[in-house]
């Protein structure tokens, strides 16, 4: 029999009321397995990410990046250890309660069968005004400008093109915590450019995870975390990094350098 994953819902949870303002994330020796009879993919994770601030998250395949994101969203139960949001461990609250203050931006874009209302405001929260908002954040207004909300997205001349497709889940279900997940893994360079600047310009004051493949990505991050072998090998500012001998970061922001002084991946 499978084990149940957490519940919807926890009664007389110890979450203080208004819970998560700052978005600050705290691994306490956290290890993490997918399955009892597998191996640790995490191991003892410490490390604090501060509130509102944009972490770049890079390694080699099968480094344990995608697992943080995993860990993050309590698809599994720690080993050992605990995750703190705002001073409260994840696994103490309802998954309802803990995921509505979560955004995703996958790698894998989606689109269900529905309206264009639908896939931008599948609960229904946001007034017309806030959804006009945030086509025009994503550069897609102009798209469905002769449309109507209610507009099918399967539409031929509605349905977007896979680099479009993932920008409307960029501004909505933006709380507080945002991972974004290899979002240019299958986008073209000018796509990449329009992501990073509604990242920069539509989601200030979130605290940010990116997970990423393109090393202009992280030029601009707060921070950058690098893993191998399932550990944190390195976790500093890009100015620090850069400046350390043999630093993996060193090399890769060498190379966005060089990139960007001769003009390629310069963003617009």
């Amino acid at each position: 029999m499978c084990a149940s994953e957490t519940p919807l819902h926890i009664e007389d949870t110890n979450c203080p009321h208004g819970w998560l303002q700052h978005g600050e994330i705290t691994f306490q020796d956290y290890q993490m397995k997918y399955r009892d009879n597998t191996p640790i993919v995490l191991y003892s994770f410490n490390l604090t990410i501060h509130g509102q601030e944009v972490v770049g998250i890079v390694g080699r395949m099968g480094s344990g990046k995608s697992s943080l994101g995993v860990a993050l969203f309590c698809l599994v139960e720690p080993a050992a250890g605990r995750i703190l949001i705002d001073g409260v461990d994840i696994c103490s609250l309802g998954l309802e309660h803990l995921l509505s203050k979560f955004s995703i931006i996958p790698q894998d874009p989606v689109l269900l069968s529905g309206t264009i209302r639908f896939n931008l405001d599948p609960f229904d929260h946001r007034t017309d005004e806030q959804i006009w908002d945030a086509l025009e954040r994503t550069s897609l207004s102009e798209m469905v400008s002769t449309k109507v909300l209610g507009e099918l997205v399967v539409d031929p001349g509605l349905d977007p093109g896979l680099g479009q497709r993932r920008l409307p889940s960029h501004p909505f279900r933006i709380h507080h915590i945002i991972l974004i997940d290899e979002a240019t893994a299958s986008t073209d360079l000018e796509t990449d450019t329009l992501i990073q600047r509604t990242t920069r310009e539509g989601i200030r004051g979130c605290t940010v995870l990116i997970i990423t493949h393109r090393i202009t990505t992280i030029l601009n991050c707060d921070r950058i975390l690098v893993m191998s072998n399932r550990k944190v090998v390195e976790f500093d500012r890009p100015e620090v990094l850069r400046k350390k001998p043999g630093s993996m970061p060193a090399a890769l922001l060498a190379t966005a350098s060089s990139l960007l002084s001769s003009g390629e991946g310069r963003p617009q």
